[in-house]
């Protein structure tokens, strides 16, 4: 039976909270049409640690199996010296509930593969290489129009554009993404013998050095320090830059940096902060994800938050018949920024506080503690 009154979705943005915000809504017989400007709608990038709260999203949407099958679970952190000696072994908490691991590791494309297959096995409409170059609102909807000259008409348009949102700027919202003071360098690797969970030093030349098993045979690597001009560094340098920040570390270390021959495999990026303390919505254009806010990776929370997001606004939405009605529709999206607003804000400020005590060299910091505070919310179902 045809459903008298027709939920329509733009969503811009093909990454983690766009495409899982993509299978909710259609899941709900929503239709939804998928826009993404990189025209083979993958990412870059080494790996990524997903902890529970991220794996429940994940799990809401069908594909757990598949990333449990795609990536290593490890319920625990190791703190060691610069030297590789492993002097605590922290267990993790479970925040996506005890049926789930406490974090997995994964690497990053692959993570997307599965989402982007997700996304199609859904019926959703997919444009790549599309972007939305104006959005024009009434009473009644949006009208999208569109980089190939083309141009569709929505009940919400969902923005999942990311830190750099085009949109965001587009409805009004003045906020952008400002440097914590911190840069990381990260490459794939193959898995040395023994490392089955992430570890980090503390201190030698960088203020972190990591890494996070991403499957049998795979690690990702990172070393952070304070960030430099970009335009300093030539980009064919980078592997040999990378090893020489890692040459001081000991235990897994010598073997990673070994395999850092490629420069084009090593990533160099800033850590942002960023949060949209007001409203994440303009009437029917609204914002999810790294749109909204973003904080660097001290916690690993980033695609955990963006993934909640996703959860809770589809929700919300699904659960209404009609969004005909602009004050209905400003009901959902306002109830949807003040459920997700503290839990978000609580990550944000934890996340750019762990690095702050580095960057300021405070030695008594209450780390331990700030993580294990924030780790107990995001227990808490979103």
């Amino acid at each position: 039976m045809t459903d008298p009154r027709p939920r329509t979705v733009l969503v811009i943005g093909g990454g983690a909270s766009g495409n899982a915000v993509t299978v909710l809504l259609r899941r709900a017989g929503i239709t939804v049409d998928l826009i993404e400007a990189r025209p083979d709608w993958n990412v870059l990038g080494s790996g990524i640690t997903l902890q529970g709260n991220a794996l429940r999203v994940l799990r809401g949407l069908g594909v757990w199996d598949k990333v449990q099958e795609s990536g290593y679970t490890f319920d625990s952190v190791g703190l060691a010296t610069p030297d590789g000696h492993v002097f605590h072994v922290q267990q993790d908490i479970r925040t996506g509930g005890d049926d789930l691991p406490a974090t997995i590791g994964m690497r990053r494309p692959r993570l997307q593969e599965i989402l982007c297959e997700a996304v199609r096995a859904s019926g959703a409409t997919v444009r790549l290489g599309t972007t939305a170059d104006e959005l024009v609102q009434d009473g009644a909807g949006v009208t999208a129009r569109f980089s190939d000259g083309t141009e569709g008409r929505y009940n919400l348009v969902i923005a999942a554009d990311g830190l750099n949102s085009l949109t965001r700027a587009m409805i009004g919202i003045s906020e952008k993404p400002e440097p914590t003071g911190m840069a990381i360098w990260r490459i794939a690797a193959p898995r040395p013998a023994g490392v089955e969970r992430t570890d980090l030093a503390y201190g030698g030349p960088c203020y972190i050095a990591g890494y996070c098993p991403t499957s049998e045979s795979t690690i990702y690597a990172y070393l952070v320090e304070a960030n430099r001009d970009r335009a300093s560094i030539d980009p064919a340098s980078y592997a040999d830059e990378m090893r020489r920040l890692a040459a001081p570390y000991g235990g897994a270390w010598p073997e990673i940096a070994a395999s850092i021959t490629d420069p084009a495999k090593v990533n160099y990026t800033w850590f942002d902060r960023l949060l949209v303390e007001g409203s994440w919505h303009r009437g029917r254009v609204v914002l999810v994800g790294d749109a909204a806010h973003a904080c660097p990776p001290t916690l690993a929370q980033g695609a955990a938050m963006s993934l909640e997001d996703a959860s809770v606004l589809a929700e919300l939405l699904s659960a209404e018949e009609s969004w005909d009605s602009l004050d209905t529709l400003d009901d959902l999206l306002t109830r949807y920024h003040e459920r997700r607003i503290d839990r978000v804000r609580t990550v944000v400020e934890a996340s750019v506080l762990l690095g702050q005590w580095q960057l300021d060299g405070v030695r008594d910091a209450d780390v331990p503690g700030l993580i294990g505070r924030t780790m107990s919310v995001l227990k808490e179902t979103p």
